[in-house]
């Protein structure tokens, strides 16, 4: 099997600043975590900007521009910038940070689909920020809108015009017929870079049957010209990845996933979690990828080419 890139999602925009003190929302936070991450091993990182006071999910180049030139003087790391943002922000909004960056990687969703976070209020009462429950608790009416129209947009602005290579985010068996459209369309190009999304309630679920599924769904459509990784939202987190990289696959660790490294127990660190997934890695014959080795796999156009 060829190495594993092991991805590290270092915030996002799902969990609130509750549900965890070791959840980094600050400018300063979000590098200090990234770069522990990839020491541990992460040769990608994902990332998610936050308001700097309130932690809630932003669209502010400022506040993306607080952790990327740090992360970039001091890790050798692969920069993965989102453009799903927040199921409440506009397409504009949640391209303003990548547009600015112009990083070596993208996320792009596949589809628009139902993004249902409300089941998490039963588990915190005593919020930080009055804007935390109200976010959570109105998921049960949120769409997350990726139309065709707004993945050829992304597809162009952020690939085309800036060189940006996609982490194509599949929720489901549908997204991959979506990707496989703009591959025939020529908007895509390989190798493609799929990272099945499990465990989000909209999509589809963390069982290992699925996984079976997608992948096999994927090398019907992309024969070899594609590599696939997996992230499990919650507890199915490392039973995922260790899945994943028996039959060959990359793995996605972070607490934009899980903010626990074992049942009831939250995790310290973004990199508790990227040690766990490479000592279970490691310990199934993989050797871990290091961010110059997972460029030449996803042909990235390279550090120089950034604008942070």
């Amino acid at each position: 099997m060829s190495k594993i890139i092991i991805s590290c999602a270092v915030t996002g925009s799902i969990h609130t600043p509750s549900m965890s003190p070791h959840l980094p929302v600050t400018g300063e936070a979000i590098a200090d975590q990234a770069i522990e991450a990839a020491r541990a091993g992460a040769a990608i990182l994902h990332l998610h900007a936050r308001d700097q006071a309130t932690g809630k999910p932003s669209s502010d180049v400022a506040d993306f521009m607080a952790f990327l030139p740090r992360i970039a003087s001091e890790t050798d790391a692969v920069v993965n910038l989102s453009t799903g943002g927040s199921a409440v922000m506009s397409i504009e909004q949640r391209l303003a940070g990548p547009l600015a960056a112009r990083p070596e990687m993208c996320s792009l969703n596949m589809g628009t689909m139902n993004f249902a976070l409300y089941p998490m209020l039963g588990r915190r009462h005593d919020w930080l920020h009055d804007w935390e429950e109200p976010f959570l608790r109105n998921s049960d009416d949120l769409v997350f809108k990726n139309t065709p129209r707004d993945i050829e947009s992304v597809l162009t602005l952020m690939g085309r015009d800036r060189g940006a290579k996609f982490e194509f985010e599949c929720y489901d068996i549908g997204h991959l017929y979506m990707l496989r459209h703009f591959v025939d369309r020529g908007l895509v190009q390989g190798p493609v870079f799929i990272q099945f999304v499990m465990g989000v309630l909209g999509g589809v679920a963390a069982e290992p049957e699925h996984l079976t599924h997608l992948k096999q769904t994927a090398d019907r459509l992309f024969g070899d010209d594609y590599r696939f990784s997996v992230l499990a939202a919650g507890r199915m987190q490392m039973a995922m990845a260790a899945i994943s990289a028996s039959m060959g696959g990359h793995v996605r660790v972070g607490l934009e996933d899980n903010l626990y490294i074992a049942r009831g127990q939250l995790a310290r660190s973004n990199a508790e979690q990227v040690e766990k997934v490479r000592a279970i890695v490691e310990a199934l014959g993989r050797q871990v990828a290091t961010a110059d080795e997972t460029r030449a796999m996803l042909a990235l156009k390279g550090r120089a080419e950034v604008a942070f």
